[in-house]
């Protein structure tokens, strides 16, 4: 017989208040890819961290190729072979693409690596700059750096932990024909991913976690989405309801919005006409790095250089207000990147709901310097409790949770504040199919409930589920609107490469 790959004998790894593994056993053949399933906090991430060697299991055994192997740290995993690429990144964000990746290849020159990512890049169609600080990335840019960064280490144990989640439909399936290639080749892949699509046409082998505990093993080109959900979480998740609903008057104008990217490496925002009336949901469509996060920086208020009169939010020029004064007029944001920008890592939950609830928590009333502890954690154990989120209580810190469960309770956090209008950038981005027909429920509940919705998403599965009508950003210019009822994957995708015609009346009309 084969030797395995890789062999996982009684894993175990436990918390304070937690157990992430128990007794978890797991085996991978020579190109063989092979899917780890499971809801957010079921102890997916952990197990790949312990065999990545940047966490160390309370018991158990790992063997590579038949080798017993301690693996005390990434620098062994990857000299043995395993590279991984991170749901959350590990990257310097002083330092450039290049010297990122030239950390983990220190045998050869910057020149060189240079040159490998730029080859890997083209090949993968994963288009990176190599002398871009990584501070001026996007998350999709991000991930794409990671993905280049484990295939030039050629590695036999690959990684992946949600690697599509931001890559539109056109890159994944030109990143599943270098996966099927590399697993052809005797490269054993290890594959995290919510997509349950994803899963049934690349893996042939699944293994499902819940609660920390190994489920189920099947192969996954013989079950359905609903049998995987089942195995998965106990249940099919819900069906979203929509129903038909006349939008109101328009509670967001941008009207005209042109800008000058702030640095080098950004995107300069060219005559941007976009509307969001009460009780819709629009979305926008695009590749990272497409002047999203310049689009959602200038509408958040975060960028105040907008041109006078570009933005309004009901009869209010707030072209110039910062985030604080939208928020008095009801917009609340949900940002891509949870850890640093929607929560404070350090921070507990409770103390987390400060950052944008000051305004409309009643309790704890925050006078005179004093906050009221006790009312502030009853108020984030509600948010808990009401999405769901798997966490220590309200004094777990917000980089203790798992991405999709600190997700949760920062989209929680700021629908529970019953905004007039909502942004939420990758709404479910890393969220278990659960949790993700919970948090487009809740964006569609908003819209229901009259608010005026903004989804900005790379994952067209998730926008053509909860919106009313779609715009596309490429290079910096918004596409004209189109009806749900009249988009098409293929449409929106040739969109993506800015490739529509320009429609005066939709100009006009927004």
């Amino acid at each position: 017989m084969t030797t395995p790959r890789l062999q996982l004998t009684g894993i175990t790894k436990a918390y304070p208040g937690v157990v992430a593994n128990s007794d978890v056993s797991l085996t991978v053949m020579p190109g063989e890819t092979h899917a780890v399933l499971g809801e957010n906090g079921a102890g997916k991430s952990t197990l790949m961290k312990i065999i990545y060697g940047s966490v160390k299991p309370d018991a158990g055994e790992i063997r590579l190729n038949g080798q017993l192997m301690q693996i005390r740290n990434p620098k062994e995993a990857r000299a043995n072979g395993i590279s991984m690429v991170f749901q959350h990144f590990n990257l310097f964000d002083t330092m450039t693409v290049a010297e990122n990746v030239w950390l983990g290849l220190t045998r050869n020159s910057l020149e060189q690596v240079t040159a490998s990512i730029l080859a890997k890049a083209t090949e993968y169609g994963l288009d990176i700059d190599p002398s871009r600080p990584v501070h001026t990335l996007s998350v999709g840019e991000m991930q794409r750096v990671e993905i280049i960064r484990a295939l030039l280490t050629r590695p036999e144990l690959l990684i992946l932990d949600e690697p599509t989640s931001v890559l539109t439909p056109q890159a994944v399936e030109k990143l599943f024909v270098v996966l099927k290639k590399l697993a052809s080749e005797g490269c054993s892949i290890l594959y995290i991913s919510h997509k349950l699509h994803e899963i049934r046409e690349l893996c042939t082998a699944c293994t499902v976690l819940r609660g920390g505990k190994v489920t189920g093993v099947c192969n996954p080109t013989q079950e359905s989405n609903a049998s995987l959900s089942r195995m998965m979480i106990g249940a099919e998740p819900p069906l979203l309801e929509r129903t038909a609903k006349h939008a109101g008057a328009a509670v967001m104008h941008v009207k005209g919005l042109s800008l000058k990217r702030e640095d080098q490496f950004g995107v300069d925002l060219d005559d941007i006409h976009l509307h969001v009336r009460s009780g819709e949901v629009v979305g926008i469509a695009g590749v990272s790095g497409n002047g999203q996060r310049e689009l959602l920086y200038a509408l958040s208020g975060e960028d105040c250089r907008s041109p006078r009169g570009s933005i309004h939010i009901g009869e209010a020029d707030v072209s110039r207000m910062h985030p604080g004064g939208r928020r008095k007029l009801g917009l609340h944001f949900v940002p891509e990147e949870r850890l640093g920008r929607g929560a404070v890592p350090t921070l507990s939950l409770a103390h987390n709901m400060l950052l944008t609830r000051t305004e409309s928590i009643s309790h704890p009333k925050v006078a005179g310097g004093w906050i009221g502890v006790k009312q502030l954690e009853a108020h984030a154990a509600g948010i808990i409790k009401a999405f769901n989120v798997k966490a220590g209580g309200p004094r777990a810190v917000a980089k203790s949770l798992s991405g999709g469960n600190l997700q949760k309770f920062i989209v929680g956090r700021e629908i529970d504040a019953k905004p007039k209008l909502f942004i939420v950038s990758q709404p479910t981005w890393g969220v278990d199919v659960g949790a993700a027909a919970q948090i487009r429920g809740e964006i569609l509940a908003l819209r229901d409930a009259g608010c005026a919705v903004l989804v900005v998403s790379e994952e067209l599965d998730e926008l053509f589920e909860v919106s009313d009508r779609l715009h596309v950003i490429a290079r910096g210019r918004l596409s004209p609107s189109i009806p749900l009822a009249e988009a098409t994957i293929e449409k929106i995708g040739e969109w993506m490469s800015g490739l529509w015609e320009p429609q005066g009346a939709e100009v006009q009309h927004a």
